[in-house]
């Protein structure tokens, strides 16, 4: 399994990287990277519903899996070291919104744990991706219905950020890589 987690790694990287670099050079503001990726991942979990309903072979399962789950562990870490701070301090009095999706994000978290540390010929594996997927799904529509649209009214240089974060971004992709 290690050397299947290092080859979905680099591919990964290697993907992922080539969209940061777009984004970073076209300056994208905060709120459409992180748009872009909620996207990106939405993608990948439609494909993967494509190979269970195909039953693909484990192993196809398994790399689009991990694959998923390096995104999302991207994407929370860049949210919760530079958007989330940055956002509670400018929403004020509606923190609130960022409290429930740092829960949701820890239970996303847990939820990625198992996926990483099962296999796909496990009788829940599937299962469990199915759930991240729903809870992304409803993370996402929080966040783009609520905490953007407001994100975008308060003062935030919006640019600065999603340039910070898009360069964090490339940092943690060379991490995965190793």
């Amino acid at each position: 399994m290690p050397a299947t987690k290092k080859a979905t790694s680099s591919s990964t990287e290697s993907r992922s990287s080539s969209k940061t670099s777009g984004s970073s050079s076209s300056k994208l503001d905060a709120i459409k990277l992180l748009t872009q990726d909620h996207k990106e991942v939405k993608k990948l979990f439609d494909d993967y519903d494509k190979l269970v309903k195909g039953d693909a072979d484990a192993d196809e399962r398994e790399a689009l899996a991990q694959e998923i789950c390096e995104m999302l562990t991207l994407h929370a870490t860049i949210e919760e070291e530079l958007f989330y701070p940055q956002a509670r301090e400018a929403l004020g009095d509606n923190e609130d919104l960022i409290d429930e999706a740092t829960v949701e994000h820890a239970s996303a978290k847990e939820l990625i744990a198992q996926i990483e540390e099962s296999s796909p010929d496990e009788e829940l594996y599937d299962a469990k991706v199915k759930v991240l997927s729903e809870y992304i799904q409803h993370h996402v529509k929080e966040e783009e219905g609520e905490i953007f649209p407001k994100i975008k009214k308060a003062e935030l240089d919006l640019l600065a950020l999603g340039e910070e974060m898009a360069q964090r971004k490339e940092v943690l992709q060379s991490s995965f890589a190793r």
